[in-house]
């Protein structure tokens, strides 16, 4: 799971620069400078794609092809693959605390978008799922 999607930037005709998503027409933000754009696109892309989740919605994919490639905050990447590991798994919270050997209200946080939490409880919950976690690092834009 990679959450780099690509950005139209475009000149806003009131000043500074418009920033929206093709695959996630949710995240639409602005920014005076190109710099200021594209740190605006990353918390406009998470926060959308967490409003996705947290309403019972897929992740979309990454599709577009055409556009500035803008990467979901770390901590946000990994909650979210956390979540859509666990709705692959199509285990119950209460099947998957158990599996965790934790009470249900700390599983409800772990899958709660909005709610941060350890890495390392994220990565033992992606264990539990059958999967793990891999961390790329690439040059800025």
């Amino acid at each position: 799971m990679e959450f780099i999607f690509k950005a139209n930037v475009e000149v806003d005709p009131d000043g500074g620069y418009l920033v929206t998503f093709a695959d996630v027409p949710e995240a639409i933000t602005h920014g005076e400078t190109l710099d200021e754009a594209k740190i605006s696109a990353q918390e406009a892309l998470g926060l959308a794609l967490r409003g996705i989740v947290q309403e019972g919605g897929n992740i979309p994919r990454p599709t577009a092809t055409a556009g500035e490639p803008i990467a979901v905050n770390a901590e946000d990447a990994v909650k979210l693959a956390v979540i859509e590991a666990f709705r692959e798994a199509k285990i119950s919270q209460r099947e998957f605390a158990r599996r965790l050997g934790k009470a249900e209200n700390e599983v409800r946080r772990i899958l709660d978008p909005d709610h941060r939490s350890k890495l390392s409880q994220l990565q033992e919950a992606m264990q539990v799922l059958g999967k793990t976690i891999v961390v790329s690092v690439l040059e800025a834009a």
